[in-house]
C-alpha cells in the first residue's frame, strides 16, 4: 500500500484550487486557507490507493491520471486532474483501489472544509449533499440530489448487472423464449463471432410473434432488431437516458470497444432517477392523434418541477426537456407521413434556437425548418411538403409550442426549401450582413436535425462556417448585433429592472441574461468553425481553441448556468401557483446572497463583451 507522502507545493495547489470549476469560485482569501490546509498526497505512477476508504470525505486528484479499479482489477472509472469521488461513490461502485497512469496528487477535503466552503457558497451545497456531506443513514435518492448529475457522473459499466445473455442467430423462437423465462430477463442478444447483430425483446415476442401467429419454429433473426443503438460502458448513464428518450427504446446493448459487455434497460435507469423523461417518450411515440399528443405534452411542466425540485443542473434539465420536445416533433412527422403517405423526396426537419441547443424549458415557443433533397420540384412535390409542415406546426402549437412570432418556421414557404437554396441563403447573410440578415444567421446557425436525413444539414452546416471562419468583417458586424442584448446593469452596477408596462419592476432572465452568453458563444464558434451547438459546450470548445480563456470560459459557463437555473426555479414556482411560466422575475422573490450572485453573472457577461467588441470593431 502506498504511504503517504509530504505536502505538496503549496503554489502548485493554489494555482490548481484557482481552475478548479467549483473551488475556483471562492474567495481568493478563502482559496489561500485551502491551500495551506488541505492534506496531500504524492502518488507515484504505478502505485496503488486506497479508495473506498475515507466516506464523509471529497478526495480531488489535483494532478495526474488514475483509473478507479474494482475487486476483480478492472477499470471501473478513469480519473483526470480534476475529477473528485466520495467514499460512498467508490463503494457503490464496487471501486477499492486507485491505480497511478501517472505520477499524480491528490488532495482530501473533509467534512469541516466541505462545510466552510457550502457557508461561503450555498450554491454548491446541492453539489456536496450528493457528495460525501451525507451521513450513513441518508440515502442516493435524497431529494437534495440532482438526479440527472447522478446519471452523468455513473458510468454506463456501474449499470450492468449480469454478463450478456446472447443467442446465435439460427436459435428459434420458442427456444429464445425459453431461455428468456429460465434466466428471467426481457431481453437477449443476437450474438455470432462475438460480433452484435440484433437483439429481441419481450415486446417482439408479443406484437411480432403471439399476436402475428407466427411459427415459434422460425429464427428469431426473423423478429429481431437488427444493427440496434448501443452504447459504450465509458459512457455517463445520461447519454443512456438521453437515447432511450429520443429514439422510444427500452434496451440498450453496452459494448466495452467492440467486445459486448451487457444490456441496460429503462428499468435499470429509473432506479438511478430521473427517467420519467424515458416512459413519457414512450406514451409520445404511443398516439395516433394531435390530442394525446397535447394530453403527454402538458406532463412536461410537471417533468420540469421534478427536475427543479431535485435541484438538476440547467444543463441536465434542457436536454432533457428538449428530448421530449423532439419525440413529439418526430410523433408529429410520423402521423403527418401516415396521413400523406411517403415523402416524395428525402427530407430532414431541423430544429432552431433553444431545441436546437438542448436548452428548452416548459416555457418555449417553436423554431423549425425544413431541408430538401435538391430532386425537389415545386410543382411535383411543393403540395405535401406545404401539407407535411403545416400538420407538424399546427400540431406542436397545439402541444403549447406556439408558433414562432417572426414566422421561421417550415410552415412558412421561405423556410422550407432545397438544400441548395439553403446554401445560397447562407452565402448571401454571412456575405452581406445587414441587420436582417444578421438575425437570420443568429436564428438559423443554431441547427439540429431531429428527423430524416441527417446528412441533408451536416453538409450544410460545413459549408458555412468555413464561410464564418476568420471572417473578420462578417464576425465584426455579428458582435455589433450581439451587443444589442446587454445585461440589466445600471450606472452603479446595480441591477436595473424594467421600468414600464406589463412587467415594471422585473428583469427578463432570457433576453437580457441567457441570450447575451448564447450571443458570445454563437460568435465563438463561427470565429473559430466550430460544429458544437449548445451554448456550454461552444464555450468548453472556444477556450480549448484559444479563442477565450479558460477561466473566462468556466466564467461564463458558471454564469450561464446560474441564470439558466434561476430561471427553471422561477418557472417551476409559477406552475406550483397555477400561473403561466415566463421569463420575467422580481428580484424581490430570491434571496440577497442570489441577487449578489446575479449581479456578478451580469458583470462577467458585460466584461466579456466588452473585450469582443475591442476585438471586432468595425
Amino acid at each position: 500500500m502506498h504511504t503517504p507522502s509530504a505536502q505538496f507545493d503549496p503554489a502548485r495547489l493554489t494555482q490548481a484550487i484557482r481552475n478548479h470549476h467549483w473551488l475556483g469560485r471562492l474567495s481568493a482569501a478563502h482559496q489561500q486557507r485551502l491551500a495551506e490546509q488541505l492534506p496531500t498526497d504524492i502518488q507515484p505512477a504505478g502505485s496503488q490507493r486506497e479508495a473506498a476508504s475515507g466516506v464523509g470525505h471529497i478526495h480531488w486528484l489535483v494532478e495526474g491520471r488514475v483509473d478507479l479499479l474494482n475487486g476483480s482489477g478492472e477499470v471501473v472509472i478513469p480519473l483526470q486532474a480534476g475529477d473528485w469521488f466520495d467514499g460512498a461513490s467508490a463503494e457503490g461502485l464496487d471501486a477499492v483501489v486507485g491505480l497511478a497512469v501517472t505520477d499524480s496528487v491528490w488532495a482530501v477535503l473533509d467534512t469541516e472544509t466541505l462545510s466552510s466552503i457550502g457557508a461561503e457558497l450555498p450554491l454548491l451545497a446541492h453539489l456536496f449533499n450528493s457528495q460525501s456531506t451525507r451521513s450513513s443513514t441518508q440515502t442516493r435518492s435524497s431529494p437534495t440530489t440532482d438526479p440527472a448529475l447522478n446519471l452523468m457522473t455513473t458510468p454506463v459499466r456501474a449499470l450492468i448487472k449480469r454478463p450478456p445473455i446472447t443467442l446465435p442467430p439460427q436459435t428459434t423462437i420458442k427456444e429464445a423464449a425459453a431461455v428468456m423465462r429460465d434466466k428471467r430477463v426481457s431481453s437477449v442478444l443476437i450474438v455470432e463471432q462475438d460480433h452484435l447483430f440484433g437483439l429481441i425483446t419481450d415486446r417482439d415476442l408479443r406484437n411480432r410473434v403471439i399476436a402475428a401467429g407466427m411459427d415459434t419454429g422460425r429464427p428469431i433473426m426473423d423478429i429481431a432488431t437488427l444493427a440496434p443503438m448501443s452504447i459504450d460502458v465509458q459512457n455517463p448513464a445520461f447519454d443512456a437516458l438521453l437515447l432511450m428518450a429520443r429514439h422510444n427504446i427500452h434496451h440498450v446493448p453496452v459494448l466495452d470497444g467492440q467486445r459486448i459487455a451487457g444490456m441496460i434497460t429503462a428499468t435499470d435507469l429509473t432506479e438511478q432517477h430521473s427517467t420519467s423523461a424515458v416512459y413519457l417518450a414512450g406514451e409520445i411515440y404511443k398516439q395516433s392523434g394531435v390530442e394525446g399528443l397535447q394530453a403527454a405534452a402538458a406532463k412536461i411542466k410537471r417533468l420540469q418541477q421534478n427536475l427543479a425540485g431535485a435541484e438538476a443542473s440547467a444543463y441536465s434539465t434542457g436536454h432533457i426537456i428538449t428530448a421530449i420536445t423532439d419525440a413529439i416533433t418526430s410523433r408529429l412527422l410520423q402521423l403527418a407521413e401516415l396521413r400523406l403517405g411517403p415523402p416524395p423526396v428525402d427530407y430532414v426537419w431541423v430544429a432552431a434556437g433553444s431545441q436546437a441547443r438542448n436548452e428548452q424549458t416548459a416555457k418555449s415557443d417553436q423554431d423549425n425548418c425544413l431541408v430538401l433533397d435538391d430532386r425537389f420540384d415545386e410543382a411535383t412535390h411543393g403540395a405535401y411538403f406545404r401539407e407535411l409542415a403545416q400538420f407538424v406546426c399546427d400540431g406542436l402549437d397545439a402541444c403549447g409550442y406556439i408558433y414562432c412570432p417572426g414566422e421561421m418556421m417550415a410552415m412558412t414557404d421561405t423556410w422550407r426549401q432545397p438544400r441548395r437554396r439553403w446554401a445560397e441563403y447562407f452565402a448571401r447573410w454571412t456575405g452581406q450582413p445587414d441587420p436582417k440578415a444578421l438575425m437570420l444567421t443568429c436564428v438559423f446557425f443554431d441547427l439540429r436535425a431531429v428527423y430524416g436525413r441527417h446528412e441533408l444539414l451536416d453538409g450544410l452546416r460545413a459549408d458555412v462556417l468555413n464561410r464564418t471562419k476568420g471572417n473578420s468583417i462578417f464576425l465584426a458586424h455579428m458582435v455589433g448585433n450581439a451587443l444589442t442584448h446587454t445585461p440589466p446593469l445600471g450606472m452603479f452596477k446595480g441591477i436595473s429592472t424594467i421600468r414600464s408596462g406589463e412587467h415594471k419592476g422585473k428583469i427578463d432572465l432570457k433576453h437580457t441574461g441567457i441570450v447575451p452568453i448564447v450571443d458570445l458563444a454563437r460568435v465563438y464558434a463561427l470565429a473559430g468553425g466550430d460544429t458544437a451547438v449548445n451554448t456550454h459546450d461552444r464555450l468548453t470548445s472556444a477556450a480549448a481553441g484559444g479563442a477565450i480563456s479558460e477561466q473566462s470560459a468556466r466564467d461564463l459557463r458558471d454564469a450561464l448556468e446560474f441564470l439558466a437555473f434561476t430561471r427553471i426555479q422561477h418557472q417551476a414556482r409559477q406552475i406550483r401557483s397555477g400561473q403561466a411560466p415566463d421569463n420575467f422575475m422580481d428580484p424581490d422573490d430570491i434571496s440577497n446572497f442570489e441577487r449578489t450572485q446575479l449581479k456578478d453573472a451580469f458583470q462577467v457577461v458585460q466584461s466579456l463583451q466588452s473585450v469582443l467588441g475591442q476585438r471586432y470593431k468595425m
